[in-house]
């Protein structure tokens, strides 16, 4: 199996893949934990294959998750080399939190004015994202463990560029010439 152009096949990506699945999640937890305030451990992914224990109803915690990802129905391929191309889009990540807890509306309303900081929204960009835009706080009780535990929900987009190198080589000369009927 080939992965380029010079022979027929399917291509795949060359170098290194974005950031995905877990790896992503990992780095979104880190920026919600980092503008609402929380602790360590108190913002937790929404699905995973063992779920760990739920706090106790008197603690403040977040549950997040990554809901989609759309792209660009066109993407630009670009910055043609002898042996490679690139295809650049754009992706929006869309994005819950769930702030669980006594305080969680006023967690999530400093999870929210956070968004609006300039200095975090760099610390995004290192992440390679941007903010695009975010709902309402929208109160959601649970009921859990027979006990209605106060509960608000956000869902915020997020946007990138991504990048792909494909080993699409250039045509460097023909086996044909073009003539001009004169």
């Amino acid at each position: 199996m080939s992965n380029d152009s010079s022979a027929a096949g399917w291509l795949t990506p060359t170098g290194d893949p974005p950031d995905t699945d877990e790896s992503l999640e990992r780095k979104l937890s880190q920026w919600v934990k980092g503008l609402s305030g929380l602790p360590d451990g108190m913002v937790r992914p929404r699905w995973t294959p063992v779920q760990p224990a739920q706090p106790a109803q008197g603690i403040n915690w977040c549950g997040f998750g990554i809901l989609s990802v759309t792209d660009d129905d066109n993407p630009a391929f670009v910055n043609q080399g002898e042996d490679t191309t690139e295809m650049w889009k754009h992706e929006q990540i869309e994005c819950m939190a769930s702030f669980y807890g006594p305080g969680s509306q006023g967690v999530g309303s400093q999870f929210r004015d956070g968004l609006k900081v300039s200095q975090n929204n760099d610390q995004l960009k290192a992440l390679g994202l941007s903010l695009g835009e975010y709902s309402k706080l929208v109160s959601a009780p649970e009921l859990i463990n027979n006990q209605w535990v106060r509960r608000y929900d956000m869902t915020i987009y997020l946007r990138r560029k991504l990048i792909r190198t494909y080993g699409i080589q250039s045509i460097l000369e023909t086996n044909f010439t073009i003539t001009t009927g004169d």
